[in-house]
């Protein structure tokens, strides 16, 4: 049985979050449930959880910018991802790169 001292560890922190729970309808009747989580990490992007699929993705401005991105983290077609992607970039803020 392994314990946690048998784990090389390469990193291991604990910090406060704040977690935006939202659930809506588009207008072509996909259903999003959203956990939209703001963490120190990631340089500003956010955890975005699919709570239907459980899939969750690192996400900021310049990802909802790559062709097919959010198509390939939460398996939409082209209208789920239209729809998910002009609700995120009213709500992202900016990317941040500064060190700690």
């Amino acid at each position: 049985m392994m314990s946690a001292h048998d784990f090389d560890f390469l990193d291991d922190t604990t910090e406060q979050t704040s977690t935006r729970f939202v659930c809506f309808i588009t207008d072509s009747m996909n259903r999003f449930d959203l956990a939209i989580t703001r963490t120190d990490r990631y340089y500003g992007k956010r955890l975005v959880t699919d709570l239907q699929s459980g899939k969750t993705a690192i996400v900021g401005p310049d990802d909802l910018k790559e062709e097919g991105y959010l198509e390939h983290a939460y398996g939409l077609d082209e209208t789920g991802a239209k729809e998910l992607k002009s609700f995120l970039e009213e709500i992202l803020g900016p990317v941040t790169f500064s060190d700690y």
